[in-house]
């Protein structure tokens, strides 16, 4: 609160706080509002250039369907026109590819997402519901018994806001969570990752390829999948194993070159115009999830390697519970808590063992630091 920033006379008060409006947060004020809460929900990124910037991990599987219907979200969902997923396409324990399809999925095909669009529609039926959105920073969370209360900045001001609940939906970056708990870091896994744009001039639907594709290289991963903007390509590997031609549109664009089948995906594409992004991708857990008066859900309580293509279906599902657990600790139900905690171990347990079977499927490369380590964790 220092910078000459000026203090807000006057403290609010909210029955609870969300704090990030991406999926797991929107959903969590969603839900609160419809219990009639009165709920704030704040994020720094709303409108600025952050909220421009393309996202890593835009996938969401079948299995989101019904969740969708159940929050009311379905018929805008399916109005947003998002790219469908028809399944995958891998190159993971032998050079040849292997597919997977949606056909047989009793939900259905998944969708590429246009993530921007999404997160604005979700952010839109929070408000519906009455919940008030602010683009704001979250400062400061101090609690003392039952005394709580977190600081944002907002149009340069500090303001103070008094609520008997916070929920953490700040992603990996956990805000509130990291102060109130342990952060169990899985590994060192980055994703570099950019956007192969439809060159001008040419059609979108050139590409009609909607099948995510993954391909196992000696230092780690590729993945690619059609969005709106064009083809997103994304490389895994461990921070210490970063490749430094990676950084640059000409060293990622060779990089890519250099793969079997995944650069037989960038024909009729334009090269990337900006340097590539890198963003945190290991598996992250905060232990515990939540306390008195705090609650974390999306990936400030679980986040997942991108393997997994479980992200945004976790971050809705965690969002919606965590705005249900505080409604009910509202109403005096505190043993919610312990459920919420519950619920989240389960998830943990289940993705655990998914990614050590998953990675102990690939074999070729053994010798390599980047299966070496994976090796161990089955």
């Amino acid at each position: 609160m220092s910078g000459g920033t000026a203090r807000a006379p006057v403290a609010e008060r909210f029955e609870a706080v969300v704090a990030g409006a991406g999926p797991a947060g929107a959903v969590a004020a969603l839900t609160l509002a419809r219990a009639g809460r009165r709920v704030l929900l704040v994020d720094d990124r709303i409108g600025g250039p952050e909220a421009a910037q393309l996202k890593v991990g835009e996938t969401l599987p079948p299995a989101a369907r019904p969740l969708l219907h159940d929050l009311g979200l379905w018929a805008d969902f399916t109005a947003d026109a998002h790219l469908r997923s028809t399944g995958t396409l891998a190159c993971w324990g032998s050079p040849e590819l292997h597919g997977r399809s949606h056909l047989f999925d009793p939900n259905g095909h998944g969708w590429h997402l246009d993530r921007r669009r999404f997160d604005a529609s979700l952010r839109d039926a929070a408000v519906a519901a009455g919940a008030e959105l602010r683009q704001a920073t979250v400062v400061k969370y101090l609690a003392h018994g039952t005394d709580r209360r977190l600081f944002i900045r907002h149009e340069g001001l500090v303001e103070e806001l008094h609520s008997p609940w916070v929920v953490d939906a700040t992603g990996r970056r956990a805000v509130i969570g990291r102060g109130q708990a342990v952060r169990r870091r899985q590994d060192r896994l980055m994703a570099a990752f950019a956007l192969f744009p439809h060159p001008a001039g040419s059609g979108r639907a050139a590409d009609e390829e909607l099948r995510t594709l993954v391909e196992a290289v000696p230092q780690g991963w590729w993945y690619t999948a059609r969005i709106p903007a064009g083809r997103l390509v994304a490389h895994l590997t461990d921070a210490d194993l970063t490749d430094p031609a990676l950084r640059t549109p000409q060293g990622f664009l060779a990089r890519a070159g250099r793969t079997r089948h995944l650069r037989t995906r960038l024909a009729g594409y334009a090269p990337p115009a900006t340097a590539p992004r890198w963003t945190p991708a290991h598996g992250l857990r905060l232990t515990p999830p939540a306390g008195p008066g705090w609650i974390a859900a999306g990936d400030a309580a679980l986040a997942f390697d991108p393997l997994s293509s479980q992200g945004i279906l976790t971050a809705l599902h965690t969002g919606a519970r965590a705005g249900h657990t505080v409604d009910l600790c509202l109403r005096g139900t505190p043993e919610a808590l312990s459920a919420y905690t519950t619920f989240l171990t389960r998830i943990a347990d289940a993705y655990r063992d998914h990614h050590a079977h998953a990675y102990a499927q690939e074999h070729r490369w053994q010798a390599h630091p980047f299966w070496r380590r994976r090796s161990r964790l089955g």
